[in-house]
């Protein structure tokens, strides 16, 4: 199984050179529907020793003949796709065998080396869920309700499918009318991984319950409370660990002031507000004048803050400082009311 069709070629080339004998067949996603099917069903009967193709035989190929499989380039492949292509030998009483190929001379990602050494520890029936697991682990989780599915944790919502299936439950018991959604987690990005690494924690199950722990923190005594148990547990905390406890806190102050969207790089910041409504708008708009042409107001209500923060750290800092000044304004408004 190669990883794209360019490949194949190659690939029928040095069977054909080495290996003389045996028939080969050739089948990828882009040839003509009779054709594929032709030639998969004179697999199928034996008509031919070896079936090079690309990962159209992920899935939905079951033939119990087939005992031995050869993945070129392993590094190429997803976890989810190495898991499914190892499935595709060894469907009959036959002793299969499945082998990973890597490159010689280049250097593997960690991500990929990764990948590897949990697909070859997952050698028990129904390693499905554990598997899904440590593919989120490794690829991230992304913004959970949105299009970006994977890459560095860009908001904190772990807490999203528990705590709103919760409130969901809760809504219908009382009300039996249909939940409309109140529930809203604010999307929080200062361009840094925020995370719990491998190397930090090893465990995965307790990585997940660490994550549900905190994702249920609001006050800062709590997350402190937390941060400093986990330097009793596992020693001093990782950057990216630090940098997870400071965005729950400044997450916390965002839901007291209302915004739904914090975006902070290193000329500044732009905050947008939840339904475009803060508690206190004179308060607001006081402040920003205060700020000088440091700060501006768009047509769609947000705010945009000029600022040197030229580092992660001081990204997280500045965003702290201004999201607690915006939640006491909106919770002095409150109190007002």
């Amino acid at each position: 199984v190669c990883p794209r069709i360019s490949d194949l070629a190659e690939q029928k080339e040095f069977l054909d050179n080495y290996v003389p004998e045996l028939k080969v067949a050739v089948a990828h996603g882009q040839m003509p529907p009779g054709e594929l099917d032709d030639i998969m069903n004179a697999f199928y009967e034996g008509q031919y020793d070896v079936l090079l193709s690309t990962t159209i035989v992920e899935s939905g190929l079951d033939i119990p003949t087939a005992n031995t499989l050869i993945i070129h380039r392993a590094d190429m492949f997803g976890l989810a796709q190495l898991y499914q292509l190892r499935g595709r030998v060894g469907r009959s009483k036959t002793r299969a065998y499945a082998i990973f190929t890597l490159p010689t001379r280049r250097i593997l990602t960690a991500n990929a080396e990764r990948r590897l050494k949990v697909l070859q520890s997952l050698d028990t029936i129904g390693a499905g869920f554990e598997l899904a697991s440590h593919d989120l682990d490794i690829r991230g989780g992304g913004n959970l309700l949105g299009e970006e599915q994977s890459g560095h944790v860009r908001e904190v919502g772990f807490e999203l499918y528990q705590q709103m299936l919760e409130e969901a439950v809760a809504e219908l018991k009382d009300s039996g009318e249909e939940v409309t959604g109140g529930h809203w987690s604010p999307q929080i990005n200062v361009g840094t991984p925020v995370l719990i690494p491998e190397s930090f924690v090893p465990d995965l199950q307790l990585r997940m319950g660490l994550y549900r722990r905190l994702a249920d923190l609001r006050e800062p005594a709590d997350i402190d409370a937390f941060g400093a148990e986990l330097i009793d547990r596992f020693g001093p905390l990782p950057e990216e660990v630090d940098h997870l406890l400071k965005i729950v806190f400044v997450k916390g102050l965002c839901l007291k002031a209302n915004v739904e969207k914090l975006d902070a790089g290193p000329k500044g910041a732009v905050i947008a507000f939840r339904d475009r409504q803060f508690a206190n708008p004179a308060a607001l708009i006081g402040w920003i004048g205060e700020q000088s042409s440091l700060a501006k107001i768009r047509p769609d209500q947000s705010i945009v803050l000029q600022r040197d923060w030229d580092s992660a750290e001081k990204r997280l800092k500045g965003a702290a400082v201004i999201m607690t000044k915006l939640a006491q304004m909106a919770q002095a408004a409150q109190k007002a009311a």
